[in-house]
This record gives C-alpha cells, sequence and structure tokens, in this order.
C-alpha cells in the first residue's frame, strides 16, 4: 500500500482511506454487521490506515462498529488504524436531520461520546460535518485546537466548506485536509477550492468518488432501492438526469474496457491521478459495505493512467456534463462549499 502525507502538518495515510458510513447508514437496506467488520478488517490487512466516520451515522452505530472491528483485528492493524472522525449534525429520534452544531460547548460533548463509542482515548482527525451558520468557522476551529492541546484529537479537519472559510480556519490552526466531494462528475472544487488547499498546504480526502454507485458501473435503470436509500431523493438517480448520467457511464466504460479494468476502478484512478496532477495530497475514499467492493476499489492502485488516458477519460465525461445536482436542494442549501 502507498502512503500520502495529507498536507503539510497532517498524518500520514495509505493512499486510499475507507468511508464507513454505508454500514451503517444512508444506503437502506439490512446491513450485515459480521460483513461489515469483515470488509473493515480486509481493508486493514490490505494497509489501509484511513478509518473514516461521522458521530451521526446511524447515531453512533457506525462508531461502535468501528470500536469492534478494531477491538478484534489484529494488534498491528488496530495500532496503524487512524480515524477520521466528523460531527456537528443534529438528529431526530426519528432520524430526521435538524441542523448543525458547532458551539465550543457542544463540541466538548460530541467528543466525549465519539471517545466512548470508539473505545480509544483519541481521534486523529476531528473536523464539523458542515458549516455551522451560527457559529464563526474561528471559534469552532478554535475549540478542536484546545482539544488538540489536551491531547484528545491529534488534527484538525474541514469538510464542504469554501476558500474564504478555509483561509479563515488555517489562520486560527493547522488543518491536514479537506473532506469533500470529488469525482469524474462532481469537479467544483478544481476552480477555487482546490488551488486554495494547495497554497495552504492542506490535504483532500474526497468522499463520493463514485458518486454514491452511480458512476461504479454496477448502477442501472432497473435497479431499485428502499425506503430508506438516500439515493431516492438524490437529483443524479431519478428520471432523465439518470438516463443521461449513465450514458457518461457507458462512455467510461469503453475507455475502462480497452484498459482491461472496470468502470469503478478507472473512475477511483482518475481521481488519484488528480494528486499527481495538481501537486495535493488526495486520498479518496471508497466506501465499501463488502469485501467484494473492496477488492475492487484496491485494483484502482494498479491502473496506471497517461496523459492520454486522462484526455480520454475527460472527453467521455466533461467536467459539468453530470445532469442534477449532487444534493437535494435543501442539503445544497447547506453546504458552504457551494456558495459563490
Amino acid at each position: 500500500m502507498q502512503n500520502r502525507q495529507l498536507g503539510t502538518t497532517g498524518p500520514h495515510v495509505s493512499a486510499i482511506g475507507l468511508g464507513c458510513m454505508g454500514t451503517s447508514a444512508m444506503y437502506g437496506g439490512d446491513v450485515d454487521r459480521a460483513e461489515s467488520i469483515a470488509t473493515i478488517h480486509a481493508a486493514l490487512d490490505a494497509g489501509i490506515t484511513l478509518l473514516d466516520t461521522g458521530d451521526f451515522y446511524g447515531m453512533g452505530h457506525n462508531e461502535l462498529l468501528i470500536n469492534e472491528a478494531l477491538r478484534t483485528a489484529p494488534a498491528a492493524h488496530r495500532e496503524r488504524a487512524l480515524t477520521s472522525v466528523k460531527f456537528g449534525a443534529l438528529r431526530g429520534p426519528d432520524g430526521a436531520w435538524t441542523g448543525h452544531d458547532g458551539r465550543p460547548a457542544a463540541i466538548k460533548n460530541f467528543l466525549a461520546y465519539s471517545l466512548q463509542r470508539l473505545g480509544t482515548d483519541h481521534i486523529d482527525i476531528y473536523r464539523i460535518a458542515r458549516l455551522d451558520p451560527a457559529v464563526p468557522i474561528e471559534e469552532t476551529v478554535g475549540a478542536i485546537a484546545e482539544a488538540v492541546q489536551a491531547g484528545y484529537v491529534r488534527h484538525i479537519g474541514l469538510s464542504e466548506v469554501g476558500a474564504e472559510t478555509i483561509r479563515r480556519a488555517a489562520a486560527v490552526a493547522p488543518i491536514s485536509d479537506l473532506q469533500i466531494e470529488y469525482s469524474l462528475v462532481a469537479r467544483g472544487i478544481e476552480d477555487e477550492i482546490l488551488p486554495v488547499c494547495r497554497e495552504l498546504g492542506i490535504g483532500i480526502t474526497p468522499y463520493g468518488v463514485l458518486s454514491r454507485g452511480l458512476i461504479s458501473g454496477h448502477w442501472n435503470r432497473e435497479r431499485t432501492t428502499d425506503a430508506q436509500d438516500f439515493r431516492n431523493r438524490a437529483p443524479r438517480f431519478q428520471g432523465e438526469n439518470l438516463d443521461r448520467n449513465l450514458e457518461l457511464v457507458e462512455a467510461l466504460r469503453k475507455i475502462a474496457d480497452t484498459k482491461g479494468v472496470s468502470v469503478a476502478q478507472i473512475a477511483i484512478a482518475w481521481v488519484l491521478a488528480q494528486g499527481v496532477r495538481r501537486s495535493t495530497a488526495i486520498v479518496p475514499l471508497v466506501g465499501s459495505r463488502r469485501r467484494d467492493q473492496l477488492a475492487e476499489a484496491l485494483g484502482a492502485l494498479d491502473v496506471t493512467l497517461d496523459a492520454d488516458d486522462l484526455a480520454a477519460i475527460e472527453e467521455a465525461v466533461p467536467a459539468d456534463a453530470a445532469a442534477g445536482a449532487r444534493y437535494p436542494e435543501a442539503q445544497m442549501a447547506a453546504l458552504d462549499s457551494e456558495k459563490k
């Protein structure tokens, strides 16, 4: 497994991280706990060191799952594992999303519960999931910086914030990485956000590199999802938007076939290639729920894309070619990264 340093001040992590959200929430269906733990074990065995979660994934379920997986993993794997935790999303007992809280007092509370659920004395990277519009980012980052000084947190991250907010946060304390959606069909960070991160020495840990399965090569028009699946409400999976987006996938499949790799592998390899291309540490998070999905994703590490390959991929899937927003309207409004 190759390794990357997240920015100039962040930790050294595996070239690919494991996004653990889907093992607890958001994609519907019955989650197989044993398979989820086996997948985390397989990731650790393959050399993945970065495990990404949120305290609101399954209302704590995901942190408890990671705790169990690490407790039952070989000691050497457990010692290398790094936890990246998002906090601040507020939820009701019915699962409803009710806002975000970035107040310093709330951060101490969130942190205390996460440490308990994870069964650890520190979190490696801690970040608010979405900017709290009622709390200046300086106060939120300052509170995490106090947790760093106290030894409860090792590094400070950001999530889905824009260039101005990144600059303000970095003026308070060192920032290891920005977690934000980035893929062939979500390239909004390239114009302003990515250059600012490069300038300030901040790494990128992209999620949604397969656009929640849309560009995995495994999605089709006839596939159905249950009521709990986020994709039921995601604009890119609806009606004519889906038809257009699947046309892009088929164009990408032709290139993947010529390389002898899967669509998912070439899509992940494209994100990996952007780190070298843009002189920025980019560590994609793959949201594998099963070992077979993980094995396919890891195969992207063996895919080499030269300049001609990259040009062909971007001709097949041009920037801004995707139909539909990446989130429903209300959620898009909560993204500081989308504000101009």
